[in-house]
C-alpha cells in the first residue's frame, strides 16, 4: 500500500503521523510532488491536508498531473483520506481527486472516502454509535478503510446489468448512446431497463433514521410503489448499475436524484460494495464532469458502489439524433462495454 500525501505544512505533517500507525506492513508514503511513476496495480490512499482556505498547493499539482496522465494509474486501488481546517471543501476535493485518478485508470473501493472537518463534527453520529469521542471515530473510520483496501480483491463477474433512466426514447442522444454500448455486451449477459418516468417515483421526504431502517431491514420504504416493487429488486440483482444520464442544467435528473435519496432504504440493509457502477452521460453543450462527480459522491461515497475504472463516458450532442453521427462513437461504445465485462480496453 501506498499513501500519496502532497506536502502541505504544517497540515500534511499531522495528516501522516496520524495515518502512520495505522500503515500496514511494507506500507509506504509518497510524496508526489516527485512524480507518479511506477505506481501501477497497486493500492493506494490519497491523503490531502487542506488549508484554512481548503486548498493545498501540492494537491493541485497532483490533480493536474493525474488529469493530464493518461494510465498514469492503470490497475490501481484506491481509497483517500481528507483533513480540513474549516467545515467546507473536503468533499468537493475529494470528488474532484476521485474523478481525475479514476480516469487515469484508478478503480475506488465503494465508500472510499474518509473525511475530517475541522471540527470533526461529522463524526458526532459515528461516535454516538460506538460510544466514543470524535478523534476517535476518525481513527476507527481510517482503520476500517485501509483494513478494507488491503482485504479488497475485486468485484465478481458481471451477470446481469441494470440500466436506469429518466428520458424518451423517441428524442434521447442518452439512450441512442446506451444502444450502442448496450449491442457490445455479451449475450449471455442479462440486461434490464427501467424507466424512471414523472409520476412514477416520489423523492425521500425524510423519515427518522429509525423508520427507514425499520423499513430498510425489510427489503421496502414507507412509501412503497416502484422503487420498493421495481427498483429495489432489480438493484439486489444486479452486478453492474448504469446511470444514462441526460445533462440539461449542469445536474442529475430529479428522477435519478430521487432514485438515489430513495436507496437510502435499501443501503440500511445491505452494502453494495461488490457491485459496479457505470454512467452514460450526455450534455447537450458542456458540464459532463459535473454529472459524473455527483455520481461520485452520491453512488460511490455515500451508497458504496464500487468505482471501476473509467467509469463514466461522456459525450456531447445537441440536435436530435446527432449522438450517432459523432466522430468514433461507435468504436468508443464499443470499447467502454468492453471494460464493463473486464476486458483489457486501450485508455481513451
Amino acid at each position: 500500500m501506498v499513501i500519496i500525501l502532497p506536502d502541505n505544512p504544517p497540515y500534511s505533517k499531522r495528516l501522516k503521523a496520524f495515518l502512520a500507525p495505522l500503515l500496514p506492513d511494507g506500507g509506504s508514503f509518497l510524496d508526489p510532488g516527485g512524480g507518479l511513476a511506477g505506481l501501477q496495480g497497486q493500492k493506494l490512499v490519497f491523503a490531502i491536508a487542506l488549508d484554512e482556505g481548503g486548498c493545498s498547493t501540492e494537491y493541485y499539482r497532483l490533480l493536474s498531473a493525474l488529469r493530464r496522465g493518461g494510465g498514469l494509474l492503470e490497475g490501481c486501488t484506491a481509497g483517500l483520506v481528507v483533513t480540513g481546517q474549516g467545515e467546507l471543501y473536503t468533499k468537493d476535493v475529494a470528488r474532484d481527486l476521485v474523478l481525475a485518478a479514476n480516469l487515469a485508470g484508478c478503480a475506488f473501493l465503494g465508500r472510499p472516502l474518509v473525511e475530517a472537518t475541522g471540527s470533526l463534527r461529522n463524526f458526532r453520529v459515528q461516535a454516538q454509535i460506538n460510544d466514543t469521542d470524535e478523534p476517535t471515530a476518525f481513527r476507527m473510520a481510517a482503520a476500517e478503510l485501509l483494513e478494507r483496501l488491503v482485504d479488497w480483491s475485486g468485484p465478481p463477474e458481471v451477470r446481469k446489468v441494470l440500466a436506469l433512466h429518466a428520458s424518451m426514447r423517441a428524442t434521447s442522444n442518452t439512450l441512442a448512446l446506451w444502444e450502442l454500448v448496450k449491442a457490445g455486451l455479451p449475450e449471455d449477459v442479462a440486461v434490464q431497463e427501467l424507466c424512471l418516468q414523472n409520476g412514477t417515483l416520489a423523492d425521500c421526504i425524510g423519515c427518522s433514521y429509525t423508520a427507514c431502517l425499520h423499513f430498510g431491514q425489510q427489503g421496502g420504504c414507507f412509501y412503497g410503489g416502484p422503487m420498493v416493487d421495481e427498483v429495489f429488486p432489480a438493484v439486489r440483482e444486479c452486478g453492474a448499475l448504469v446511470m444514462l444520464c441526460a445533462n440539461y442544467n449542469d445536474a442529475l435528473a430529479a428522477n435519478l436524484t430521487a432514485f438515489i435519496n430513495r436507496l437510502t432504504a435499501l443501503f440500511r440493509q445491505s452494502r453494495f460494495y461488490d457491485k459496479r457502477l457505470y454512467g452514460l452521460i450526455v450534455s447537450g453543450y458542456s458540464g459532463g464532469d459535473l454529472i459524473a462527480r455527483q455520481l461520485i459522491s452520491g453512488l460511490n461515497m455515500n451508497k458504496s458502489f464500487y468505482l471501476p475504472p473509467r467509469f463514466c463516458m461522456m459525450e456531447t450532442a445537441n440536435e436530435k439524433g446527432s449522438l450517432v453521427r459523432l466522430p468514433g462513437v461507435a468504436e468508443r461504445s464499443l470499447a467502454f462495454a468492453g471494460r464493463m465485462m473486464g476486458a483489457v480496453a486501450p485508455s481513451p
